[in-house]
C-alpha cells in the first residue's frame, strides 16, 4: 500500500478553521487586494495551492505566492526589506537570516501578529528554539529539525558491513562500497555556494573536528581543523557521483533516493521522501541512524513571518498575521498528511497522531529520537553571518570542483573578508 493510500485513511478534512478576530474580519475584508509572500518549494508551500481559495475569499484579498531557490529566495527578502520596498507582507525565513532580520527590525514577534487560537505553543521545541532569538518566537515553522544518515541496508548486507557508529567507520565504509564502473557510488552531499548549501552540509566535519567560528570577536574559521575537515569533505567526494561539486539538497536527495548513493547525511525532513514508493526506487531498503561520532547535527527551521516593512498598516498586519497561522496551523498539517506529505512537520500534535505513525517506519522515529540530543545550531549566530556563510560557500566551492587547491589559502581569504563583514555590523 502507498504512502497516500494510507494517509488517505484518515478523516477527510474539509475547510479549516480560521482564527482571527470578528472585528479584524469586518474591518479588514477587502482592505488588502493583494498579500505578497516570499516561497520556496518545500512541499508545504506548494500544498497551499489547493487551499488558497478559503483564504481569499476570507479576506477579500488574493495571495501570491513568489517560488523562489533558496539561495535567490534569501537575496530576495534581504533587498526588499533592506531598501524598504516592502513589496511583500509575508517573508519565508529560516535560521540562516533570523539573527539579521531581528536585528535589523525586519520581522514582528510571531506572538504579536498571529491570533492565539492558532496555539504557537503546539510547535515543536526544536523547531520554535531556533525559530526564536533573545527568548522570543519570530517565525511559525512548518519544516526542520537535524540530521540523519541514511544507508542502503541491502548494499551493508551485501557487503558484510555494520551500520557505521564513528566518522571513522562511516569513512572506511564509503569507500568499501564506492563503485562508480556499476554506477553505485559510496556518498553524496552539498557541493554548490552557499550558506545554506555546501557550507551547512561542511559544518558539522568543521565543528566535529574542533572547529569554531570566532575567537572572540575574530573570525577563526581558517583553522587546523577547519583545513582538516575541508580536506576530509574532498576525499570523500571521491566516493561521490560526478559533478558533485556543485550539487545542491536536492541533487543529493535525488541521487540517493534514484538509487545510485549509498550513504547519505541529510535533514532528517528526507527521511520520508525515501519512502515514497512513487518516487523513490529504494522505499523499503533504507535504514536511518543518528550521524556518526562525533559529528553533531545541524539543527535548522523554516517557516513563515509577518515583515515589518511590507505589513506596516494594521489591516496589512492582521491579514498577514492570520495567514501565517493559518499555512501552519494543525489542520494544515492534517491536510498534507492526508495528501502523502509526511515530510514538513512543525508540530507536536501531528507527530503524536497516527496518522504520522502510519507515514514513516519506527526505524526513522527512533532516529529523530537519537539525534535530537546532538542536534544544535552549528552556524555562526550573527547577523553578518549570510554574507560571510555565501562568501566561504563560494571558496568551498572552488576547492570542490577543483578549480583551486589551496585549501588554507581559500580558508584565509574567507576569514580575511569575514572580518570585513563582522565590522560592518558592529
Amino acid at each position: 500500500m502507498t504512502l497516500k493510500k494510507v494517509l488517505l485513511g484518515t478523516a477527510c478534512l474539509t475547510l479549516l478553521p480560521f482564527a482571527a478576530a470578528a472585528g479584524d474580519l469586518a474591518s479588514c475584508k477587502g482592505k488588502l487586494p493583494q498579500l505578497n509572500v516570499i516561497g520556496q518549494g518545500m512541499p508545504a508551500v506548494t500544498a497551499l495551492d489547493a487551499h488558497l481559495a478559503e483564504f481569499n475569499a476570507k479576506w477579500g484579498t488574493e495571495v501570491k505566492v513568489s517560488l523562489l531557490g533558496e539561495n535567490e529566495r534569501r537575496a530576495k527578502a534581504r533587498l526588499d526589506a533592506s531598501t524598504g520596498a516592502g513589496a511583500y507582507q509575508v517573508m519565508y525565513i529560516d535560521e540562516a537570516n533570523l539573527a539579521e532580520y531581528v536585528t535589523a527590525g525586519w520581522v514582528y514577534p510571531l506572538a504579536d501578529v498571529v491570533p492565539a487560537d492558532y496555539d504557537i505553543a503546539d510547535f515543536r521545541v526544536d523547531l520554535s528554539n531556533v525559530a526564536s532569538s533573545g527568548g522570543v518566537q519570530y517565525f511559525a515553522p512548518f519544516v526542520g529539525g537535524g540530521d540523519v544518515m541514511m544507508y542502503r541496508k541491502d548494499i551493508l548486507e551485501a557487503k558484510g558491513l555494520p551500520v557505521p557508529k564513528t566518522l571513522d567507520e562511516l569513512v572506511a565504509s564509503i569507500k568499501a562500497v564506492n563503485d562508480p564502473a556499476n554506477k553505485l557510488y559510496g556518498w553524496s552531499a552539498r557541493g554548490q555556494r552557499g550558506s545554506g548549501m555546501n557550507v551547512w552540509r561542511w559544518t558539522p566535519f568543521f565543528r566535529a573536528m574542533g572547529g569554531e567560528w570566532l575567537d572572540g570577536d575574530v573570525p577563526v574559521f581558517n583553522s587546523e581543523a577547519a583545513v582538516k575537515a575541508t580536506e576530509l569533505y574532498i576525499d570523500l567526494m571521491k566516493n561521490a557521483p560526478p559533478g558533485v561539486g556543485t550539487f545542491n539538497w536536492s541533487d543529493s536527495v535525488e541521487a540517493f533516493r534514484g538509487g545510485q548513493v549509498a550513504f547519505l547525511i541529510e535533514s532528517d525532513v528526507f527521511g520520508p521522501w525515501m519512502e515514497d514508493p512513487e518516487k523513490s526506487q529504494v522505499a523499503g531498503k533504507v535504514g536511518y541512524a543518528p550521524p556518526p561520532e562525533p559529528l553533531p547535527s545541524a539543527g535548522w527551521a523554516h517557516g513563515w513571518a509577518v515583515s515589518t516593512v511590507g505589513a506596516k498598516e494594521d489591516c496589512a498586519k492582521t491579514i498577514a498575521g492570520d495567514f501565517v497561522g493559518w499555512a501552519t496551523s494543525k489542520e494544515m498539517e492534517q491536510q498534507r498528511l492526508a495528501a502523502g506529505i509526511a515530510s514538513d512537520i512543525g508540530r507536536v500534535s501531528t507527530l503524536q497522531s497516527e496518522a504520522y505513525r502510519k507515514a514513516v517506519p519506527q526505524e526513522y522515529i527512533d532516529a529523530l529520537l537519537a539525534t535530537g540530543p546532538k542536534t544544535n545550531l552549528l552556524i555562526m549566530a550573527n547577523p553578518a553571518w549570510p554574507e560571510i556563510g555565501d562568501t566561504l560557500g563560494l571558496a568551498l566551492e572552488e576547492l570542490f570542483t577543483g578549480t583551486r587547491d589551496d585549501v588554507q589559502g581559500a580558508l584565509d581569504e574567507a576569514v580575511f573578508a569575514a572580518e570585513d563583514s563582522l565590522s560592518r555590523v558592529k
